[in-house]
């Protein structure tokens, strides 16, 4: 079993709030992770750390500071075994696929160790005999508070461009993996002076805790109502909230679309990771044309699925994901592959395809985060653009369709940070998007996600005047 520790000013050791938690694998429901929680009086303590070595740390030279998260680049891509075991143990993901998110988590450290040295300000067009700048610096302390679905690769990205530009951090990763989150700052601090990286452990109070905490930044990726009481609590402290939070991402068929391709797509972006993915494809509404034959394709996809995906995180999740089907089924979906609570250990859930789902089911307007593909038929393609954007989530969109102008339509109109044509997953790794409405606020990813983490100063310069 392992036993999680926490990191302060360069100190590991237990958590001091008189709590333990401990962790179930989801595969057979053992123990594997003991931790002891951090205490209100730890997190004052970690957050008084990062604020002592904020002013060194922001004047490190940039190309240092780049050059070590290069080292701790490395150093995670040396453990990306470890670590991936460790993340399969706890959240169920399959251990190859697991070893890929560690090393997208790699390569992110990379890239924001290369972006960070050439961020940079900008010059004004000022007065002759004046210099006017809009120079960058660091915020000082943040807060990063991360999701247990892709704990190393999400992590890695907060992590990785706070550090290069110039801030300290306080971590705390989500209370499903505690042992991926110690493990991946285990080996991650070495390469950063004591107290630029410190780590907590705990459930929803620990991370409220440090949320209302005097940081400068709450950088979140977690659930919707996570991250409106931490925009609350950002409100009354004047931290900035970064958020990226639920969604419920639409999938629209297009008429004339290869049906068999249009449900390997869908059922890539529903099933992967178990469904437990930010942008996994939640709601699919398909073109009457299309409907039978891809109903049948992906009802195979489905059950092609069923020996490649791992279990859900926990029965927890499993009994809230059964839920919304079971209330789709009482209220006219019809099952047509999947959809019952498998005997036998562990939280596993198999694929799901429901049909004849309708706007008012919860499985079509809550977020699910399961294997569950609901399935919408429409008339049009206007239709399936009304009823996709007609959501309280803005998270991310798919659409797949032969059509160009359609194409042009949908990334237009469909009010979500991100849209993808004819692919469910892919994108260049310097995308970044605004995700919308109860999906949360300010860039998560790419160069952008850099601005994020710093402050815009205004800089007038005159010499003095003659004489002096």
């Amino acid at each position: 079993m392992f036993e999680v520790a926490q990191l302060i000013a360069g100190t590991w050791g237990p958590g001091r709030s008189g709590r333990k938690l401990t962790v179930a694998g989801p595969a057979d429901g053992r123990p594997v992770t003991l931790v002891a929680l951090s205490s209100e009086q730890d997190v004052a303590a970690a957050v008084e750390a990062a604020r002592d070595v904020a002013p060194g740390w922001a004047r490190t030279a940039p190309g240092e500071r780049g050059a070590a998260l290069h080292a701790a680049a490395d150093a995670v891509e040396a453990a990306a075994g470890e670590l991936a075991d460790t993340m399969s143990a706890e959240m169920g993901k399959p251990v190859g696929d697991a070893r890929d998110s560690v090393m997208a988590g790699v390569g992110t450290l990379r890239q924001y160790a290369e972006l960070g040295p050439t961020h940079r300000g900008r010059a004004l067009a000022g007065n002759f005999d004046a210099v006017d700048l809009m120079a960058y610096g660091p915020r000082g302390v943040v807060a990063v508070i991360t999701p247990w679905n892709d704990p190393v690769a999400v992590a890695c990205g907060l992590l990785g461009a706070a550090l290069v530009t110039g801030n300290t951090v306080v971590h705390k990763p989500s209370e499903r993996t505690p042992a991926t989150g110690w493990r991946l700052a285990a080996v991650l601090a070495p390469h950063f002076p004591d107290g630029v990286l410190n780590l907590v452990n705990g459930d929803g109070s620990v991370g409220a805790a440090l949320a209302a905490s005097p940081v400068d930044v709450v950088a979140q990726v977690g659930s919707t109502a996570t991250g409106r009481s931490i925009a609350a609590a950002c409100a009354r402290t004047g931290a900035k909230a970064l958020l990226e939070n639920g969604g419920s991402d639409p999938l629209i068929v297009d008429a004339g679309v290869d049906p068999a391709w249009a449900a390997a797509q869908a059922a890539l972006g529903a099933f992967a990771n178990s469904g437990q993915i930010c942008v996994a494809v939640e709601r699919i509404y398909v073109d009457r044309t299309v409907a039978e034959p891809f109903l049948t394709a992906l009802t195979t996809e489905a059950e092609q699925w069923c020996d490649r995906i791992g279990p859900l995180v926990d029965r927890r999740l499993r009994d809230a994901v059964d839920d919304q089907v079971q209330r789709a089924l009482k209220h006219g979906a019809t099952v047509l592959c999947g959809g019952a609570v498998p005997p036998g250990p562990g939280a596993f859930y198999p694929p799901t395809v429901l049909a004849d789902c309708t706007d008012d089911m919860a499985v079509m307007r809550e977020e699910t985060f399961g294997p569950v593909a609901p399935v919408m038929t429409v008339d049009s393609f206007e239709e399936a653009l009304r009823r996709a954007a007609d959501s309280p989530y803005g998270l991310a969109a798919t659409v797949l369709t032969p059509s160009m102008s359609h194409a042009q339509q949908a990334w237009r109109e469909l009010p979500a940070g991100t849209v993808k044509i004819n692919a469910v997953f892919g994108g260049a790794p310097g995308g970044a998007a605004h995700p919308r409405r109860g999906s949360g606020q300010g860039y998560g990813y790419g160069p952008e996600l850099l601005d994020e983490m710093t402050a815009t100063r205004a800089v007038h310069l005159e010499a003095p005047p003659s004489g002096w």
